[in-house]
């Protein structure tokens, strides 16, 4: 028997092959997969192919989501003016609830925008300041101002409620606008 030559197969004396590798996936690989070694694949790792799906982005509507807080604005300012006169010192706590009546449709409807917050810090302190308006309204009502023209009703109003400023209204009004931001930014919508 002769000794095989050197670089052969000791079997069959034929000269060595390359090896083979194969390249199908392998059993329950995810679809997309491609096996490493093969042109175009990342040297880095696996990063699997994901099928795309169709990810809604929410729409915005700024005009609806305006006017829809602009109504609340109104709302509020009503809700404020019409309250009973007897809880005209713990009427400054309605502050707060046309603030959120504003800022929710313009955070939820108009989506994320720079101009929206300031937007619903202004429409929060016009509800809180008709509202007081109506209200002083309602108190020159009910001390009896008949046949009052409209202008010399609206210049007693402003009037009253320049004169009933207190500290306090001031501090809601801190709270109307910066409560007003505040919630229009947070519960924007991403998109």
């Amino acid at each position: 028997m002769t000794a095989p030559a050197w670089g052969t197969d000791e079997q069959s004396g034929r000269p060595r092959t390359a090896q083979h590798y194969t390249v199908a996936p392998a059993v329950g690989a995810p679809e997309g997969y491609v096996a490493p070694g093969m042109p175009g694949v990342p040297v880095a790792g696996y990063e699997p192919v994901v099928p795309a799906t169709r990810r809604r982005r929410p729409r915005r509507r700024v005009g609806l989501a305006v006017s829809v807080a602009v109504a609340a604005m109104l709302l509020g300012a009503l809700a404020y003016g019409c309250a009973p006169l007897r809880a005209a010192d713990s009427v400054g706590w309605l502050a707060i609830a046309p603030t959120a009546a504003v800022s929710w449709p313009l955070g939820r409807l108009g989506g994320r925008s720079r101009v929206l917050p300031l937007l619903g810090a202004l429409l929060a302190a016009g509800a809180l300041f008709l509202g007081q308006l109506l209200l002083q309204g309602r108190v020159l009502h009910s001390r009896g101002l008949p046949g009052t023209p409209l202008r010399a009703l609206v210049h007693d109003v402003l009037a009253a409620w320049r004169a009933d400023l207190r500290p306090l209204d001031l501090a809601f009004y801190g709270i109307a606008l910066v409560g007003g931001f505040i919630l229009t930014r947070r519960t924007a919508v991403r998109g």
